[in-house]
């Protein structure tokens, strides 16, 4: 309880304090409701992101309540990260791993990962393994707070939807996946931007840390594309493949990763019981944008990110028996974080647009807390175990390569 308690304090003196944050900026074109088409694909589009349109001007009072604001919530979330010891289903599998890449033993881990693990050893005259988690913390909640602040119309919502939904309590797991999903993030500027060259090799990059990541390049790009009625049939068709041919597409697949072959991998989160949280959310934000449809269509940026999340739902529903299938609905189901407040922004302040608009967020604030209250309860539970917190600072024990030492 006391953990929930201590989780549920972070969420909203952090949540609170984002609300000081302001990327809105008003004018004819924010009023008239034309902000979904000329601001959001605009700015994600093709000209300046969201939050730095005051670039090149002088320090105002807003840029630096903005400037202190970010600082603070980088501060309080990479020390939160940076601080844990042993929280995490896999933090003593991390440490062990670390182990084997600085004696030189057999791991299955990426190259990039592998030499940030030895330069970062090496330079710190041991097995400092703390330092490595500090620095996938410092790094992981820099992009996540950089590509909501530049790509959302509304950085306080953006950033509630980060907290409120555990995805920021969910990079206490798997530290280099996390990183690369911070990373494709922030990668969505230049696939809306049309800048293929740059996706591709940040992607490629990332693929160095967790070669999960290179299956955006296909799915953005197909989401980027303007969808015509036989391209939606023969989706459709390929999905309805999955789970009837289920045996041919687990081979491919342990083909392509085949680090999964006989591991335990194989039999977590199958089955639609599994995929349900990832049903939810997908069936709400669709719902959702249903509800605001005109400014979905009107946005290139809102459309494609409608399009991620009718993806994450295919995948959902009809590939859940995949091994660890949350891995791969991650990417296309996080962007839900710059097209809900895309979507609610565009609205029009009109009297009936401006009711709808406000029942929509209040809505959205409601659910996205009842998801958060669900999230503790269930946060000691295997394949999470983000609680209970344990920090370094007012412990005398460290967990070093699967044991504790004193």
């Amino acid at each position: 309880m006391k953990g929930i308690l201590f989780y549920g304090c972070v969420g909203v003196l952090t949540v609170g304090a984002a609300w000081l944050v302001k990327t809105e900026y008003g004018g004819p074109a924010w009023e008239n409701g034309r902000t979904g088409r000329n601001e959001a694909g605009r700015s994600a589009a093709g000209g300046e992101m969201a939050g730095g349109r005051m670039a090149g001007r002088r320090m105002t009072r807003r840029r630096a309540m903005n400037a202190s604001v970010l600082l603070f919530l980088f501060m309080v979330l990479t020390g939160l990260a940076a601080l844990r010891i042993d929280v995490g289903n896999d933090y003593g599998n991390y440490v062990n791993t670390f182990h084997e890449i600085f004696v030189g033993g057999y791991v299955v881990t990426e190259p990039g990962f592998n030499l940030l693990v030895r330069v970062l050893y090496t330079l710190s005259g041991g097995e400092n393994y703390l330092l490595v988690f500090g620095v996938f913390a410092a790094a992981t909640t820099f992009l996540f707070l950089k590509a909501m602040y530049d790509q959302s119309l509304d950085f306080s919502l953006s950033f509630a939807l980060f907290m409120l939904l555990g995805l920021y309590f969910r990079t206490f797991n798997t530290v280099r996946y996390y990183f690369v999903l911070a990373v494709t993030l922030y990668s969505l500027r230049y696939v809306l931007k049309r800048e293929y060259g740059k996706f591709v090799l940040l992607i490629l990059g990332a693929a160095l840390f967790h070669k999960s990541v290179l299956v955006v390049i296909p799915l953005y790009l197909i989401a980027l594309l303007p969808w015509k009625k036989w391209q939606v049939a023969i989706g459709a068709v390929f999905a309805a493949s999955l789970p009837l041919f289920q045996d041919f597409w687990m081979e491919i697949l342990l083909k392509l990763y085949p680090s999964y072959q006989n591991t335990v991998y194989l039999e977590q989160g199958t089955g639609l019981e599994g995929s349900l949280m990832g049903i939810v959310r997908c069936a709400a934000v669709l719902a959702f944008c249903l509800a605001g449809w005109r400014t979905v269509k009107e946005s290139p940026a809102n459309l494609f990110y409608f399009k991620l999340n009718l993806l994450g739902l295919a995948l959902y529903t009809c590939a859940s028996f995949l091994p660890l299938i949350s891995r791969l609905g991650y990417y296309l189901i996080t962007p839900q974080l710059l097209l809900v407040p895309g979507v609610l922004c565009a609205m029009k302040r009109g009297e009936k647009g401006w009711d709808r608009r406000t029942l929509l967020y209040g809505a959205v604030l409601i659910l996205s807390a009842l998801y958060f209250g669900v999230f503790l309860l269930t946060a000691d539970q295997v394949g999470v175990r983000v609680l209970p917190y344990h920090t370094w600072v007012f412990t005398e024990r460290e967990w070093l390569n699967g044991s504790y030492i004193f």
